[in-house]
C-alpha cells in the first residue's frame, strides 16, 4: 500500500468513522477498518477518530500502541509472524527464528530494504502441536524448521 498524505486520510478516515461510529463500542472497529484502508494507522487518523468519538489523543493511540497487530508504517509485501510461545520455543524455534532474521538481513518489528516482508513476532498461533509454528500473509505453517525458513526466505524474496 502506498503512504497516503494529509487530507486524503483525513477524508477517507471521516468516512470509516462515519460508518461505523454508530457501533456500540466503536473504537477498535475503526482502527482496524483505517488500517485495513491504509496497510497501517497514519498519525492523521488517530487525530480525526479522537475528535470524532470524543476522545482525547492519547486514549486512542494507547488503544492502538496496546494491541501488535496494528501498524504505525506500512508493512512489506509479505508480512511473516513467527510464533514465540512457549511450546515453539520448547521445539527449536529461537534457532529458526536467528536464521530467518540472518537471511532476511532484518530483526522482528522491521521491513527489508526492498519492501518485500516484514517480520513479527506473536505469542502464540495455536499450532503448539506443530511446532515451531509461522503464519505467512494470513497461512499458518506448522513444524517449522531450517529447510522451511529457507522455503519461506526464497517465497518472499521472489
Amino acid at each position: 500500500m502506498v503512504q497516503a498524505q494529509g487530507t486524503e486520510v483525513s477524508a477517507r478516515t471521516a468516512e470509516i468513522v462515519e460508518r461505523l461510529a454508530g457501533l456500540e463500542g466503536p473504537l477498535l472497529p475503526i482502527l482496524h477498518e483505517v488500517q485495513a484502508d491504509f496497510g497501517y494507522l497514519p498519525q492523521e487518523s488517530l487525530t480525526v477518530i479522537a475528535h470524532a468519538l470524543n476522545l482525547s489523543r492519547a486514549e486512542v493511540h494507547g488503544v492502538a500502541s496496546f494491541y501488535h497487530d496494528f501498524r504505525k508504517a506500512p508493512a512489506g509485501r509479505h508480512v511473516l509472524k513467527l510464533c514465540r510461545a512457549e511450546a515453539c520455543q520448547s521445539m527449536g524455534s529461537d534457532a529458526v527464528a536467528e536464521r530467518i532474521k540472518r537471511l532476511l538481513g532484518i530483526d522482528f518489528h522491521q521491513t527489508t530494504l526492498d519492501g518485500a516482508v516484514t517480520l513479527e513476532p506473536v505469542y502464540c498461533l495455536g499450532l503448539c502441536a506443530c511446532a515451531p509454528s509461522a503464519m505467512l500473509d494470513g497461512e499458518v505453517i506448522g513444524r517449522l524448521d531450517a529447510a522451511k525458513a529457507d522455503e519461506i526466505v526464497a517465497e518472499v524474496r521472489a
